[in-house]
């Protein structure tokens, strides 16, 4: 990790821009590519600041502590800023598009000859909701689309996620 150790009201020390360095380099473990990090230590009265700035994978993390020691400063932003990492790293694995496998269930698909081409055929079974629960199951589902018997008009629906978020509708006229 690429350091910088910048001293403000403080004598520059090597001890402690060395204690910074290794401390920092375990951090290196989260990042895929190369990462900076910009750090200053300072001293007002009698309380020790160590503030911290890392930036790497299209992330940057702040952190600042203030303490009676200096090394204590430095091991709690630390510790603060690893679990920030975790978090904001864990996020985007969880808002990762999945990747599209080409496994198929035989069970729920058959392939069948229809005119020229292909028609996979997929039998699902649906129940009577309202609109609303229907949206509700979508958000608690990744899928595309939901299909159900609108409890309202006793019709077959199709509610389906649009590229911007929102969600549209298929019924058919009365």
């Amino acid at each position: 990790m690429n350091t910088s150790v910048r001293f403000k009201n403080l004598k520059p020390s090597d001890a402690l821009k060395s204690y910074v360095k290794e401390k920092l380099d375990r951090m290196d473990k989260y990042f895929n590519g190369p990462a900076e990090a910009n750090v200053v230590l300072s001293i007002e009265k009698f309380r020790h600041n160590a503030e911290i700035n890392i930036m790497g994978d299209s992330l940057t993390i702040n952190g600042k502590e203030e303490t009676e020691e200096m090394y204590s400063a430095i091991d709690i932003v630390l510790d603060k800023m690893e679990v920030q990492i975790k978090k904001n790293k864990q996020k985007s694995r969880d808002h990762r598009p999945k990747g599209k496998s080409n496994k198929v269930k035989t069970s729920l698909f058959t392939d069948e000859e229809y005119g020229k081409g292909r028609v996979r055929i997929h039998h699902i079974e649906y129940k009577p909701m309202d609109v609303d629960e229907a949206v509700m199951q979508m958000d608690l589902i990744d899928d595309k689309f939901l299909v159900f018997t609108n409890a309202r008009t006793n019709t077959v629906n199709v509610l389906y996620r649009q590229r911007d978020g929102n969600y549209g509708l298929i019924q058919p006229r009365s």
